[in-house]
């Protein structure tokens, strides 16, 4: 009789164990989202544009959603010109992009310090003209023709690989990334594939690199 009783007082504990923790861990409220951002703007790219034919202007503002993962909207304008293999053009206009990133690894005494890795949709609606475009000429010669300005657009996914680190005890930091890129989807003026687009750079391979050294603040 007591082994029974013994029995049936151990397994009935084992239930109200196991179920009852199950319906502690239903009840706990899940952390809620905590409203934080961080803002920067690429010096480097600004403080070249004071020396090149390149005007760039681009920043950024992110907010860590999760403990590791990070959203981003990145903003920014770009004039350039282009002149090689007989074409002469100027483009202008805004860029924006939007995306993820995920730390890699961080610092323990600050997560805002370390490596991460993310992607992001791009894309740019902005102003070309061409000044002289090459084409094939009467008796094969090789004339020039200009376009009148237009208003395109380009689609892009964009990588991002970098790091960031906190200067001294501020809320200042460094963030480095680079930025491969792919041309997913551009118009077209004349079916001329355009050879500069804002904030993706040069067009004529839908493959490119580009790079941001940004100054940024933790609010």
């Amino acid at each position: 009789m007591k082994q029974k009783l013994l029995s049936i007082f151990f397994f009935s504990f084992i239930f109200l164990n196991v179920f009852g923790q199950k319906k502690i861990d239903s009840l706990k409220i899940k952390p809620k989202y905590k409203a934080n951002f961080m803002v920067g703007f690429d010096v480097v790219n600004a403080g070249v544009s004071a020396f090149s034919e390149r005007k760039l202007f681009q920043g950024f503002i992110s907010t860590t959603y999760q403990k590791r993962l990070h959203l981003i909207i990145e903003a920014g304008f770009e004039k350039n010109t282009y002149k090689k293999n007989g074409y002469d053009a100027e483009v202008s206009g805004p860029f924006a992009k939007i995306g993820a990133f995920y730390m890699l690894a961080t610092d323990r005494e600050n997560i805002e310090n370390g490596f991460y890795a993310g992607g992001k949709l791009a894309g740019s609606y902005y102003n070309q003209e061409y000044f002289a475009v090459p084409v094939r000429g009467f008796q094969g010669g090789d004339v020039s023709v200009a376009f009148p300005a237009s208003t395109q657009s380009s689609y892009w996914l964009e990588g991002t690989i970098g790091g960031r680190v906190q200067l001294f005890s501020s809320k200042f930091y460094i963030d480095l990334n680079i930025q491969p890129k792919y041309l997913v989807y551009t118009t077209k003026q004349d079916e001329i594939i355009p050879v500069i687009v804002p904030g993706f750079g040069k067009s004529s391979a839908k493959f490119n690199i580009g790079f941001a050294w940004n100054l940024a603040y933790k609010f």
